[in-house]
């Protein structure tokens, strides 16, 4: 009884850490950016004369991860988004910048925030099989215990 235990114990570990990566992993962006209200603004190179209003500010920062929020590849937490004067949000913001200049930022589309399941199928079916084994083995082991 007790080595089916420690046999459970093992292959669960063994499918657990198959899913773990085994050194960090770095995202590779494809340009600098920052998400507002769930959507996307892509860093351009031209700056803005007049802003608005303070409409938010970026609540994480990672150039390695992505992160769900008001989050940027290329500004530290607490950069401030504004609207632009005559342009809609769902066209462009500003982004403040450090030395008091705001650089527009346009609309890309919605924000994903992608796991590490995605577009992995398989690794989705072997972990759901490899728990339902578990839990057969489980189940024949309680029979078995109940029998004697």
């Amino acid at each position: 009884m007790r080595s089916n235990h420690l046999l459970l114990i093992t292959v669960f570990l063994i499918v657990l850490t198959s899913f773990s990566p085994c050194k960090p992993m770095a995202t590779s962006w494809a340009y600098s950016f920052v998400v507002w209200d769930g959507y996307i603004y892509v860093i351009s190179d031209e700056y803005v004369a007049e802003v608005d209003s303070e409409i938010g500010q970026v609540s994480k920062y990672s150039d390695m991860e992505q992160y769900s929020g008001n989050f940027s590849n290329a500004y530290k937490k607490g950069t401030k988004y504004y609207s632009i004067e005559g342009i809609s949000t769902d066209e462009a913001i500003a982004i403040e910048e450090s030395d008091g200049q705001y650089i527009k930022a346009y609309r890309e589309g919605e924000y994903e925030l992608r796991s590490i399941f995605d577009g992995k199928p398989g690794i989705i079916k072997i972990f759901i099989l490899s728990i339902l084994c578990i839990l057969v083995v489980i189940i024949i082991n309680k029979v078995r215990n109940n029998n004697r």
